[in-house]
């Protein structure tokens, strides 16, 4: 094989690599990204940190004593908001992470996951565990945090010292922390939406390519 035709060919394939992007190969796949990369990490990142960042030094119970804001602010949040919806986003990415990480490997491009039946069913089932884990994640975070953040806790500090019983803690900012809990949820069914969404757009591309064979 001569030097010309081995060139030709390494540029070749240059050129459909180059044409490989690990973008979602369907519309509202992007947009998704595009939701998920900007907007609710922004609004975690920004304002998740101006609202809960200094929310364990406000909390106070009464009497107002260290060990006992401390064990009560543990009961009142058993992981905090911030690490919980972080773990939510990571885990929430991996399954489409792991796929276009594959499709990146074989040079599988756009085109070709909506041609290819194998490659159709691998991403849907990439977003049906996008789904699952939106899913849990929504139910987990119903569990841990509630709908609606009170400005009265009443924690039971028995275990602590008996003298303590039942005390009452104030919450700060609890308002604005019921504004934020509530866009959190509304973030994650927009994004189960989307995905629903993404997984019909799948459907019908792929219908609409196998009509014009």
């Amino acid at each position: 094989m001569s030097l010309g035709s081995l060139s030709g060919k390494r540029g070749g394939n240059e050129q459909h690599a180059a044409r490989i992007t690990l973008r979602p190969p369907t519309v509202i796949g992007q947009f998704h990204t595009l939701f998920f990369g900007s907007v609710r990490m922004f609004f975690l990142g920004v304002l998740g940190f101006a609202v809960y960042g200094n929310e364990a030094l406000h909390f106070s119970c009464d009497p107002d004593r260290r060990e006992l804001n401390l064990y009560c602010y543990n009961q009142f949040r058993p992981i905090t908001p911030q690490v919980f919806w972080a773990l939510q986003l990571v885990t929430v990415l991996v399954p489409g992470a792991v796929f276009h990480l594959y499709a990146a490997c074989k040079n599988i491009d756009q085109e070709e996951i909506l041609q290819r039946p194998i490659y159709t069913v691998f991403y849907i089932i990439s977003v049906l565990l996008r789904i699952i884990l939106e899913v849990i994640a929504f139910w987990l975070q119903s569990h841990l945090f509630g709908f609606q953040v009170h400005p009265l806790y009443m924690c039971d500090a028995s275990a602590l010292e008996k003298t303590f019983n039942v005390t009452k803690c104030m919450v700060p900012e609890h308002f604005e922390k019921t504004i934020f809990l509530s866009a959190m949820y509304t973030f994650t069914v927009i994004t189960i939406l989307l995905c629903v969404a993404e997984i019909f757009e799948i459907l019908c591309r792929r219908l609409g390519y196998l009509t014009n064979q």
